[in-house]
């Protein structure tokens, strides 16, 4: 099992998100919150048990109703996504649409963080 350096994720989030980011997180070995300057929060989650198994989530449900999580868990009614088991809950739990989210950790999150970033600046 690799363990992934959620505090070097935790370093690049502080330096390169420094916008839009109140305070980051390390809450388990493999588990980073961020706090964002909107009072919305980021979970991103790595599987200890299950390999490349990851969740990026972003919860606005207190602001907007809205929530946004690529993950890559196989749940049987996402099967029919061209990026199965990737895929994107686009606003709610329900919609969900391809992810082409990074394989690779710090790049993945460095997308969502750009596209937390972009919905924040239309608000």
């Amino acid at each position: 099992m690799i363990i992934l350096n959620v505090e070097q994720l935790r370093n690049l989030v502080e330096v390169e998100f420094s916008d839009i980011i109140m305070e980051s997180v390390v809450s388990n070995i493999n588990e980073l919150r961020l706090i964002l300057i909107d009072g919305s929060f980021i979970d991103i989650w790595y599987s200890l048990k299950l390999k490349d198994r990851y969740s990026y989530h972003w919860e606005r449900v207190a602001i907007d109703g809205k929530i946004y999580r690529h993950d890559n868990a196989p749940h049987n009614l996402w099967k029919t996504v061209a990026t199965f088991p990737k895929h994107f809950h686009n606003g709610s739990e329900k919609y969900v649409v391809e992810s082409y989210i990074s394989d690779i950790p710090k790049d993945a999150l460095r997308e969502f963080l750009f596209f937390a970033r972009k919905i924040m600046e239309q608000k």
